[in-house]
């Protein structure tokens, strides 16, 4: 391990996800495992600008690993995005004593760690935080799993109404650029139809597909749909659509919205965050910086920033193959 580092600063960044406070505390932990002080920068990038930051201990981060949201607090800083409020944001770390910086975020985050490190050859390492799965170099970002668990719990209780009344329902989960949650969720939960953004299905072949349904002796339908989809400009105009085509239909709509982003991590999330934040740790002590830490076939692997942020992820099409087959 290298002695160079002595202190490392943790924070958190744009939308919050469960396992996040759980990432916290495998990070603040591993310092002391290793002798080395932690300290923690309160609202991300802003906090470090204004030198909000706090010494953080093994005991500080008790009774932490069950908890959603995130301790330290997450906010957008446009002033970071600027070489100013980087120069000030370096200037208190500096002062502060940090010698190296894990960010835990998504894409927008790791974007900032990058151009941090460029501009001052600052250690970095990010942790990737985001329900919506969408970080290229992990199979699992931190708060997915639970995010998808929490959307299936609720597509299940809706569905005790959709058939209670021989209703259609379409449910709204997160996802604006990324139909992860969507095509799992709506897998596990029987969907008849998954609307995701890397898909368009066409509103004709979503109403040909509802007639059949109708036909085939359903009751009721579940239609799960990504925020990103494409197929009407939204959820709303599309519930309008099929009402007008489709009048035998009773329709009504479901925004899951922010439900999903909260809520106690489940054991994965937990048991990931404490792997991730662990390899975090210990890279900067050997010396690595601006790499992303990422699960890879329940292997704990490092990808370049710069990949994690331009690389795509794929939809797993193996899994719309079994979509259309559950719909039959």
């Amino acid at each position: 391990m290298s002695n160079q580092i002595r202190k490392i600063g943790v924070l958190t960044s744009g939308g919050d996800s469960p396992g996040m406070n759980a990432a916290i505390r495998s990070v603040v932990r591993t310092c002391a495992y290793h002798n080395i002080e932690c300290i923690g920068i309160y609202r991300g990038y802003q906090g470090m600008i204004e030198g909000d930051f706090k010494e953080m201990g093994p005991r500080s981060v008790n009774n932490i690993v069950n908890k959603g949201g995130t301790i330290l607090k997450s906010a957008r800083s446009k002033e970071f995005m600027t070489s100013e409020g980087r120069k000030k944001a370096h200037e208190n770390l500096v002062k502060a004593g940090v010698d190296a910086l894990v960010v835990i975020g998504g894409d927008g985050s790791f974007t900032g760690a990058e151009v941090f490190n460029a501009e001052f050859g600052f250690p970095v390492m990010g942790i990737p935080g985001t329900i919506d799965n969408d970080i290229y170099g992990t199979s699992h970002t931190l708060g997915y799993d639970t995010a998808l668990n929490t959307v299936v719990e609720a597509i299940d209780k809706i569905r005790d109404t959709a058939s209670s009344h021989n209703r259609l329902f379409f449910v709204e989960v997160m996802g604006r650029d990324a139909g992860h949650i969507a095509l799992n969720a709506g897998i596990g939960a029987g969907a008849e139809e998954i609307l995701i953004p890397e898909e368009d299905l066409g509103l004709e072949r979503l109403l040909d597909s509802l007639k059949k349904s109708k036909a085939s002796g359903k009751s009721s339908s579940i239609v799960v749909i990504a925020e990103g989809d494409k197929i009407g400009k939204n959820v709303f105009e599309l519930k309008d659509y099929v009402e007008e085509n489709l009048p035998e239909y009773d329709v009504r709509v479901s925004v899951l919205g922010h439900m999903q982003r909260g809520g106690a991590p489940s054991c994965y999330d937990r048991v990931l965050a404490s792997r991730l934040g662990v390899k975090a740790v210990e890279s900067l002590l050997e010396g690595k910086s601006n790499f992303m830490v990422g699960i890879l076939n329940d292997t704990v692997a490092l990808t370049p920033l710069e990949q994690a942020i331009k690389g795509h992820t794929e939809i797993d099409r193996e899994l719309l193959r079994v979509s259309d087959i559950m719909s039959t």
